[in-house]
């Protein structure tokens, strides 16, 4: 038989992945497969160069076990595992583990009890009620169930960025391998989007045979020569209503604007996209903002906001360490935080009734600001820890902790982690009464949406917003790539209402440090300048902040 190419290969590493982690076993072996199977379809070589290269195992996931397998499952289109696995489960029942918090487990039972076999029949068996008659399922599954399908349906194609940078920067090094320079990240990713549906790459060559498209995998690759490498990344970076609008302003102006650059009868100018915006008399528009919104008419008036930058942060106020479910200590975290040139940062572990993630009692608070008061000491002025919680909003919309210790802390996270399907107007106002504590000083992940897998809790926006500017409260742009939020959309409408935003990692370990760059992300895309930044205040600011904060929140609730 013919050998199978490489999206072929990556199918079968998909299809093993998927029955292994119905098997049950080890899920960590289960998720490499499938991770493997998605650098396959990023892979710009064909898989035959690749193996005789031997450069299988320089692929992301790609470890000698899975590289072992991927040499028989090309050559034989299959191999004795997988066609075992096979006789387990019917394949319909591989749709079912698309859908977002369905365990293996779950989907296993459904099989067993109830003889479902695809992904129609347990969307009609949840319809029905049927699961709610099985032991561990229940009413609770059916919801769930209904609620990942409608979502799997509304996020079909996508990734989260994260994933997708990774797969882009291995096909760009790979392209750069081949000879190709110059290449560029464009499409979704470079627009700030917080899911990846479009994954594109912009390059340049000056030998007329290696130019064009093609789609290598899942990423499309555009190749140009220099002179038309801005057109290019123009066209391939987009949105699609934005560059309409800009080749409608373009026939205004008796001019003519393609992938190929621009000009009066045909393109002359591509070079550079700053030298399109210009030669239509507008500000550059920076990818994120292409949005085909109103970001041409600003432009226009040359009165586009200054987007804040990573280096505009000064520090980041929402972190975790090994007093609670963070992995490193606080003075490990504090140094990695001082060697990415950050001058403050707050420590924010959970509070008490987040028992599941180690949330901290009075004594272990009590230990923990005695370290702070330490390692302050050890780093002097160049570097500051402020004694910080992530305390949880109660049912009630009351913290966590009695006064005299929520008065104890420089910052306060407030978050929801319990209590998800409160109604609407309950959530809201449980929200917003957390927001007009005086002690309250950032607005934790606002509706706790977790992309790709559970929708956000019920709330009314504007109220919360509303509440966050009057109290003083910022909003978090939470930076960790399943987050993401405050949603980009309501970004704007939070500066009409004068809140402030904090872009904080949400940092568990040192690695997660970088998430910040997410939320600067995030944050561009939204409109944001560094002034509308919590922490992008110096130390001195910040802190004269939260004391005017706090006196003023005071006196409104007494």
């Amino acid at each position: 038989m013919a050998k199978l190419d490489a999206l072929q290969v990556a199918d079968l590493l998909l299809e093993i992945g998927r029955r292994a982690a119905l098997e049950g076993g080890n899920p960590y072996s289960a998720k490499a497969y499938v991770r493997a199977s998605e650098s396959l379809r990023t892979l710009v070589t064909p898989l035959d160069q690749v193996i005789r290269r031997s450069q299988l195992r320089a692929i992301p996931g790609i470890g000698d076990a899975i590289a072992r397998r991927i040499l028989e499952l090309r050559n034989k289109g299959t191999d004795e595992p997988l066609e075992r696995l096979r006789t387990k489960f019917p394949t319909g029942l591989l749709e079912l583990l698309n859908i977002p918090r369905l365990k293996p487990s779950a989907i296993v039972k459904l099989h067993k009890d109830l003889g479902i076999a695809n992904l129609a029949e347990a969307e009609e068996a949840a319809r029905q009620g049927r699961l709610r008659k099985l032991k561990g399922l229940g009413a609770a599954a059916e919801r769930k169930i209904l609620e990942g399908i409608a979502m799997m349906r509304g996020a079909e194609g996508r990734m989260r960025v994260n994933r997708a940078e990774e797969l882009l920067m291995h096909a760009a090094e790979t392209l750069e391998k081949e000879g190709i320079s110059g290449v560029t990240i464009a499409g979704d990713l470079r627009r700030g989007c917080e899911l990846i549906a479009d994954l594109r790459l912009v390059a340049t060559s000056n030998t007329s045979s290696k130019t064009g498209q093609e789609r290598l995998g899942a990423v499309r690759v555009d190749v140009v020569a220099p002179d038309r490498f801005g057109s290019a990344l123009l066209y391939a970076t987009g949105n699609a209503e934005h560059l309409a609008q800009l080749e409608a302003l373009a026939r205004t102006r008796d001019l003519i604007l393609g992938p190929d650059g621009i000009g009066k009868a045909g393109p002359s100018i591509g070079r550079t996209e700053e030298a399109i915006y210009k030669r239509l008399r507008l500000s550059f528009i920076p990818p994120e903002l292409r949005e085909g919104k109103d970001e041409i008419a600003v432009a226009m008036a040359h009165a586009l906001p200054e987007l804040v930058e990573g280096r505009d942060l000064k520090g980041v106020l929402h972190i975790h360490t090994d007093f609670s479910d963070g992995t490193h200590t606080l003075r490990e975290m504090a140094k990695a935080a001082h060697d990415l040139g950050y001058r403050y940062l707050g420590v924010t572990d959970h509070s008490k009734s987040a028992h599941y993630a180690g949330g901290l009692s009075i004594d272990k608070i009590l230990r923990q600001h005695d370290l702070v008061d330490a390692l302050n000491e050890e780093f002097g002025n160049r570097f500051r820890i402020l004694k910080g919680i992530e305390s949880d909003i109660l049912a009630d919309g009351s913290l966590d902790y009695p006064e005299e210790i929520l008065q104890t802390f420089d910052v306060v996270v407030a978050s929801v982690h319990s209590r998800f399907r409160m109604d609407k107007a309950e959530q809201t106002a449980r929200i917003v009464r957390a927001v007009s504590n005086p002690y309250t000083t950032v607005l934790g992940h606002i509706t706790g949406r977790l992309l790709l897998r559970r929708p956000g809790y019920e709330v009314e926006m504007e109220p919360i917003l509303k509440a966050c500017a009057s109290h003083g409260v910022a909003v978090e742009i939470n930076s960790n790539p399943n987050r993401l939020e405050l949603d980009w959309r309501w970004h704007r409408r939070a500066l009409e209402l004068g809140c402030l935003l904090s872009i904080n990692p949400d940092a568990h370990s040192i690695r997660e440090l970088g998430l910040v760059r997410w939320g600067v992300a995030i944050a561009r895309k939204g409109g944001i300048a560094k002034e509308h930044v919590l922490n992008a205040m110096s130390f001195r600011q910040l802190m004269q902040h939260l004391k005017r904060r706090r006196v003023h929140t005071s006196r409104k609730v007494a």
